[in-house]
């Protein structure tokens, strides 16, 4: 049985046609998709190292409070600021590399 969609899903699947809206969803839905990535990395360097969140905090200068809720909030939305603290904290490196675009 297919699932009947809602009124701003079906909102949303009008605004995709249009080009420009439909390109704009994409951008910004990809830069959604990096940073989650980015924070999942920082959460699993911790795991790794055996650290809990609340020492993260401590050595990145952070509440514990804020480190809790970005690796367990959904749509959580850092800074880059807080990024590159907490990977300051766990000793790794934030890299911006290229990314290969697709053909117009």
């Amino acid at each position: 049985m297919v699932k009947p969609r809602t009124g701003a899903e079906r909102y949303l699947e009008q605004q995709k046609r249009d080009p420009e809206f439909r390109q704009a969803y994409e951008d910004a839905a990809s830069r959604i998709r990096q940073v989650d990535e980015l924070v999942r990395a920082l959460d699993e360097a911790r795991e790794r190292q055996g650290m809990t969140k609340a020492e993260l905090a401590r050595r990145a200068g952070m509440a514990p409070e804020t480190v809790r809720r970005l690796f367990t909030a959904e749509g959580a939305n850092p800074t880059a600021a807080t990024l590159i603290a907490l990977a300051d904290a766990l000793d790794v490196e934030v890299v911006a590399r290229p990314t290969r675009r697709k053909a117009g």
